[in-house]
């Protein structure tokens, strides 16, 4: 069997596999969300944080509760790292810096999970399970509280509430993530990834010295990384290290598990606003918008020009020969059109082309089909965007889902597209400009500015994966990473919840026969065309001077 072919048959598992999940996962979250009664340790939870999870909150009290948590959060994951030189299980590693454990709190909150830090050489078994692996299950679980209330606010009328956030995160959690989370680990184990406590261990000699390794939970951490899109490895390496992702089988079962929720969302949607063709519709542009990068990035890796290249049979460079060119392509397209940021192969070293790839997936908003919650929400933030298009073309007062599109909800979805590209471009342009982040790049030209570029992409869009080759451990890149990563998550949610609050309060509006009917083919073209056009307009300069530079120049 050829290496095109494999990856073409991996390709089609993959989406066999997401199409039989897709119905029960769907509505199983559905009524999850949707549900009046309580588990019993859901109550004793709700009792221990002091929250009523039958109050109804407007949109500023849901995004004070969020805020909230996601700062405490931050803050108790700083001071565990300021602690880990005097905790148990720390390996023997010392407390982490000031610049670096502010970078990390806010990284794991965030669900972005970058890291600046090599894992198994910093990171001790109680930071990374009582720290890390936590906020995995309940950053992940904050993202779909936002989404749910975004699609309560299209589904009520004439009411501000959009349901309690407290109930929603811990729902998120108990209900969906640590159930999954917990099925998903014993198939990891079972295929060879690790779980243990144990500590730094010699395991032979390499280059005439030593090689030591640590153990840990890797399968637990692996399984909530993938199922909740963070990204954050255990090792250095990430899904590149045969701990977290041995074999060809449990590469593909982790590019499914970091799909399953964002692309079962759509029928939650579908389901909670009930109409399941309009969830299809949103569903169609996802899947479009993915497939379609997948098979653009296997033509630039497959089919390339180089005598070398072409006896290798592929750009293998930078991948694991585990899994091979087809595999890496599905995995790198995924994991940056989501907000994983997980990587089974070093982006740094894909072809010119097909690290532009990566970047744009992540400049679209990582919404097709997006992370668990920050997908769905961007989508149809996006959809608004359509919508208010083409009652543009038609002049006529734009709808979605019965609720009228006007000058509030257009701003604030304006501003929710405009707020990612500001942080990406100005952080992007202040350390080009400035002379102390250049000596971080490992490559000069184009390929040296995609890696400045890449990094703050990566931090704003809360994805984490990184273009290798930059040495991001310094004040500067910490402190700056770490704000893009915090405003490009929360300022974001914001506006989201601002126009759930507006949504919620309108009447409904009839059917006519000039609505434009949003479950159709052409609204699901209408809307690819949009995401595109506006994301080709706000980042062609900066691709054009990184890696279309470097593809064209090649």
């Amino acid at each position: 069997m050829g290496p095109v072919l494999a990856g073409v048959l991996q390709l089609l598992a993959l989406m066999a596999a997401l199409a039989l999940a897709y119905v029960p996962l769907g509505d199983h979250m559905a009524r999850v969300y949707s549900s009046g009664r309580h588990w019993r340790v859901e109550k004793w939870i709700y009792r221990g944080i002091g929250a009523d999870p039958d109050t109804g909150m407007r949109w500023p009290a849901y995004l004070r509760g969020l805020l909230a948590f996601s700062a405490a959060g931050v803050l108790f994951l700083y001071l565990l790292q300021r602690l880990q030189g005097v905790l148990p299980l720390s390996l023997g590693f010392r407390s982490i810096d000031p610049d670096q454990a502010f970078n990390t709190a806010v990284s794991f909150v965030t669900n972005t999970n970058w890291q600046s830090y090599y894992g198994e050489q910093a990171m001790g078994h109680v930071v990374q399970t009582a720290g890390l692996a936590v906020q995995n299950f309940v950053s992940a679980a904050v993202g779909m509280a936002v989404a749910v209330a975004l699609v309560r606010g299209f589904a009520r009328s004439r009411t501000g509430e959009l349901g309690n956030f407290w109930a929603d995160m811990v729902r998120g959690v108990t209900r969906i993530l640590l159930p999954g989370a917990f099925l998903a680990a014993i198939v990891l184990v079972a295929c060879g990834v690790i779980q243990n406590f144990s500590g730094i261990h010699e395991v032979g000699q390499f280059m005439g010295g030593s090689q030591q390794w640590n153990g840990g939970a890797v399968a637990s951490q692996e399984a909530v990384k993938e199922l909740g899109t963070n990204g954050g490895g255990y090792f250095n390496a990430n899904s590149a290290h045969p701990f977290e992702n041995p074999t060809p089988f449990t590469n593909l079962f982790e590019i499914f598990l970091l799909l399953v929720i964002p692309f079962s969302l759509t029928r939650t949607f579908g389901v909670m606003v009930g109409s399941v063709r309009q969830g299809y519709a949103v569903l169609a542009t996802m899947a479009t918008i993915w497939v379609g990068f997948t098979a653009l990035m296997m033509w630039t890796e497959f089919a390339h020009h180089g005598p070398a290249l072409q006896l290798a049979g592929g750009a293998y460079e930078g991948k694991e020969v585990r899994f091979g060119v087809g595999a890496s392509s599905i995995f790198a397209v995924s994991t940056t059109l989501t907000s994983t940021g997980a990587v089974d192969s070093f982006h740094s070293s894909f072809t010119g082309l097909g690290g532009g790839i990566t970047l744009l997936g992540m400049m679209l908003g990582e919404i097709a089909p997006g992370g668990t919650g920050s997908g769905l929400y961007g989508m149809l933030v996006m959809a608004v965007i359509a919508v208010f298009i083409a009652g543009l073309m038609v002049g006529r007062t734009p709808e979605y889902l019965g609720k009228k599109i006007g000058t509030r909800e257009i701003k604030l979805a304006a501003c929710y597209i405009l707020v990612t590209p500001a942080l990406v471009l100005i952080l992007t342009a202040c350390a080009m400009a400035l002379p102390t982040p250049a000596h971080s790049m490992a490559n000069a030209g184009a390929h040296g500015f995609s890696e400045i570029l890449y990094a703050y992409t990566s931090a704003a869009n809360n994805n984490g994966s990184a273009f290798a080759g930059l040495n991001a451990d310094t004040q500067w890149f910490n402190t700056t990473l770490g704000l893009a990563m915090a405003l490009g998550r929360f300022l974001p949610m914001v506006f989201v919840l601002a126009l759930a609050g507006s949504l919620a309060g309108q009447r409904p509006v009839p059917v006519t026969a000039g609505t434009l009917r949003t479950e159709k083919p052409l609204f699901t073209g209408l809307l690819v065309g949009a995401i595109l056009i506006i994301t080709g307009l706000t980042y062609f300069p900066a691709l054009a001077l990184g890696p279309l530079a470097e593809g064209l120049a090649a």
